[in-house]
């Protein structure tokens, strides 16, 4: 089995890395592949990221996958899974891991302008109930239609350097809500000084 950084840094990328002169700074280095109780609460406030698959012969592939937050699960310390949800039935993700089943999650969150990069295998599971029950939030409208299990080789977080801060309507709400609520607190105030008068 290919070390860690076997499986991010294949020779050809180790040797641009030495020609351009960063090969030092990551030569024994260890690269993760558990899941740190820090990751798992990151991943618990994703509600997006993008998975990328690629052919046999490595004809590449990235897809956005979304849900309700945290709908990318641990389900083991190198495992996660996510529910498969209909789509627009082109079925190329699928198809490419019947043939190749190397993947990379790729997870931007803009709000906190973290960067998280996992490289592993995925496979997918059909008909497993236990499993899908596990995956899916009953509120969420989308239909489930099998569950997609990714197994971490290693995994890296680095450099928010170039992330622009962006925040979802969810992100913003509270202190939307404060505002609102501030709005209102001085109009009823502004309205008992008019009728004062």
């Amino acid at each position: 089995m290919s070390s860690s950084e076997d499986v991010l840094f294949s020779p050809s990328v180790k040797a641009e890395q030495t020609r351009l002169g960063s090969r030092e700074m990551f030569e024994g280095r260890e690269w993760q592949s558990e899941l740190t109780p820090d990751l798992r609460q990151f991943l618990d406030a994703i509600d997006t990221f993008f998975f990328a698959t690629a052919t046999a012969d490595g004809r590449p592939y990235i897809q956005h996958r979304g849900g309700p937050p945290g709908f990318l699960k641990s389900i083991g310390p190198t495992e996660l899974a996510f529910a498969d949800f209909a789509g627009n039935r082109q079925y190329i993700t699928l198809g490419h891991l019947k043939e190749n089943d190397r993947a990379h999650i790729f997870i931007l969150h803009f709000a906190s302008q973290q960067r998280v990069k996992l490289w592993g295998r995925a496979r997918v599971v059909e008909g497993d109930l236990a499993l899908m029950e596990r995956l899916v939030d009953p509120t969420y409208k989308a239909k489930p239609q099998r569950a997609i299990v990714f197994r971490i080789e290693a995994y890296d977080i680095n450099c928010r350097q170039h992330i622009v801060p962006r925040y979802t309507e969810a992100e913003i709400a509270p202190s939307v809500n404060k505002l609102i609520e501030r709005i209102k607190e001085l109009e009823e105030e502004v309205a008992k000084l008019k009728g004062e008068r």
